[in-house]
């Protein structure tokens, strides 16, 4: 039996536009994609932590280093330049696939010169393991991956 667990998460990042006229999608900037591990084109759910609004969607790579994140399409209505987003993509795991399992969680934080990593629980093989944390500093790596 497979159950669904987080693989991936954008945490904390800040919407820097919404497209009402674009053909639906949320633009990531492509390094904040590639750290957290999301595909051009994966599902992601979408949480407004200013309003509240959940929603699905998929991901599109917007210019590197350009720090966009950008709603698309009617998605758009569900949030205003400014709003703190989290971004989270989901996998299908058996438990066997899950010992070596941790989701990768990207947190954004422009205001902090240097931010703390932490270590999150989740399976191994001795039932818990460590999940991989880049922490950015506008976008750009403080912190290497823990190991799996």
């Amino acid at each position: 039996m497979q159950r669904t667990f987080l693989l991936a998460k954008i945490h904390n990042c800040t919407l820097t536009g919404a497209n009402i006229n674009y053909v639906g999608s949320i633009s990531i900037d492509e390094i904040l994609l590639e750290k957290a591990g999301i595909f051009p084109y994966e599902q992601v759910q979408v949480v407004n932590i200013a309003n509240g609004e959940r929603f699905t969607t998929y991901a599109i790579p917007a210019v590197a280093n350009s720090g966009a994140i950008e709603l698309n399409g009617a998605a758009a209505r569900l949030g205003v330049v400014g709003d703190r987003l989290i971004i989270m993509s989901y996998g299908q795991f058996t438990i066997e696939e899950l010992k070596c399992h941790s989701p990768t969680v990207v947190i954004v934080d422009a205001k902090k010169p240097v931010v703390r990593s932490a270590k999150l629980c989740c399976w191994g093989s001795e039932g818990r393991g460590v999940t991989r944390v880049y922490l950015l500093l506008l976008f750009e790596v403080v912190c290497k991956p823990f190991p799996c």
